[in-house]
């Protein structure tokens, strides 16, 4: 897994220790014992201290008597070094290595679909997630796909919030959120617009039921009681999840259209009301990162520095699952291809998504998590759209400023036509 190889002992280390890059990498020790694994910012000082001679009444660890082999790849970025850390302690140490990682996984929003009486919660484990069942199209830039135009579903059956075909009874997740209590605040504020139930027992329907507070102050269709039919409930929870499905655009749609016709129907205190309701939802979004969509359909393109000169790292992030990193060169290697093109086709060059446990799409999810929600993070996330366009655009400049170290705020000095001179 570890790119380079290195015999060590201690009477060569003035030999060994100049061939190692002073640079970020993952290495592993091997020697007596259990191989030793870690990441270091500086490998040379790292390993200089762990492999040089012991000093007097030091209680520094050495393991210069131990160790006979270096393993390690030189890494660009933090956001690297953590994924190849993940993958070499899960193939090193698989019974361990969750304790050594620590990972905490990513607060979900649960839509209990498979349930007779959906519902919403909280979590942070990660179910079985849906597969469209078709190929996944061509990528496309954005413009492109305008070109295109809309295209058929197919007839694959009824769609989401977004216009693909539904994946009815089967549960659906949402995320990633920074925080419990922020999945927890967002999903409380938005059910506040809907009549879905928030009670978590498995109903059995019964007219005597007394109901709880939700259905006495009418912020739920009660179906404990037989308050409504159960068409009228699904009809609720299909409202439910285009919400989640659109990040909130079907709420606020269908807001905006009741709004315009009460307008012309000369309603006024009704159209009053509902732009009330229209100015209570905006705060509602406004909690809503970028990168919570649903879990089936979040798919990312993550740049980041690249330990090898005159290039960019990339990664993907689909069905869960974290792929790369790939090597892209900044160089122009050929004058009649773009960089759009050059980077439409190293997204096509990921490998298929596999389809891995459930707790290993967790960590996938929490590593992405753990890196995206950082207060000052490294590198930059492009988001497919819904119908799994690319911003290649958008990409390329990102592109740009990776490799010269500017933030996404920067005035961009990249140019997709134009050499770049490497950063100083």
């Amino acid at each position: 897994m570890l790119a380079r190889t290195l015999t060590f002992s201690p009477d060569r280390d003035e030999i060994c220790f100049p061939e190692l890059p002073a640079t970020a990498a993952v290495f592993l020790l091997r020697g007596e014992g259990e191989p030793y694994v870690s990441k270091s910012a500086n490998l040379r000082r790292r390993l200089m201290r762990l492999l040089g001679p012991v000093r007097e009444q030091s209680k520094r660890l050495n393991l210069r008597d131990r160790v006979h082999e270096i393993e390690f790849t030189a890494t660009g970025s933090d956001f690297e070094s953590q994924f190849l850390l993940y993958r070499l302690l899960r193939e090193t140490f698989p019974k361990t290595y969750a304790t050594r990682l620590r990972l905490r996984f990513a607060p979900l929003i649960k839509l209990h679909l498979e349930n007779a009486y959906p519902r919403a919660s909280v979590t942070t484990r990660l179910g079985k997630l849906h597969t469209w069942g078709r190929a996944s199209s061509p990528v496309l830039s954005s413009e492109a796909r305008l070109l295109d135009g809309a295209g058929s579903n197919s007839g694959l059956g009824p769609e989401d919030g977004r216009g693909r075909p539904s994946p009815r009874g089967q549960n659906l997740y949402y995320g990633p959120f920074p925080s419990r209590a922020a999945a927890e605040k967002f999903a409380s504020d938005a059910l506040d617009f809907f009549k879905m139930r928030r009670c978590v027992d498995d109903l059995h329907p019964d007219p005597a039921f007394p109901g709880c507070v939700y259905s006495e102050m009418k912020m739920c269709l009660a179906p404990c009681f037989k308050g409504c039919t159960d068409s009228d409930y699904h009809a609720e929870v299909a409202r439910v999840q285009a919400f989640f499905d659109t990040a909130g655009d079907s709420l606020s749609r269908e807001l905006a259209e009741e709004r315009d016709r009460a307008s012309t129907d000369l309603a006024f205190e009704d159209a009053a009301a509902i732009h009330a309701k229209i100015e209570k939802v905006k705060p509602v979004l406004a909690q809503l990162p970028e990168i919570v969509r649903r879990i089936d359909q979040l798919a990312a393109i993550i740049l980041q520095p690249s330990a090898e000169s005159g290039a960019v790292s990339l990664f993907r992030f689909s069905g869960a699952q974290l792929a790369g990193p790939l090597t892209f060169s900044i160089e122009q290697r050929a004058e009649s291809q773009s960089m759009e093109s050059r980077v439409e086709a190293i997204i096509h060059s990921f490998p298929a998504p596999k389809a891995p446990l459930s707790i290993e799409r967790m960590e996938h999810l929490a590593i992405l998590k753990r890196w995206y929600y950082r207060s000052s993070r490294t590198g930059e996330i492009f988001f497919a759209d819904e119908n799994g366009a690319w911003p290649l655009r958008r990409i390329v400049r990102g592109i740009g400023r990776v490799y010269l170290g500017e933030k996404p705020g920067e005035p961009a000095t990249f140019s997709a036509t134009q050499p770049v001179a490497p950063p100083s």
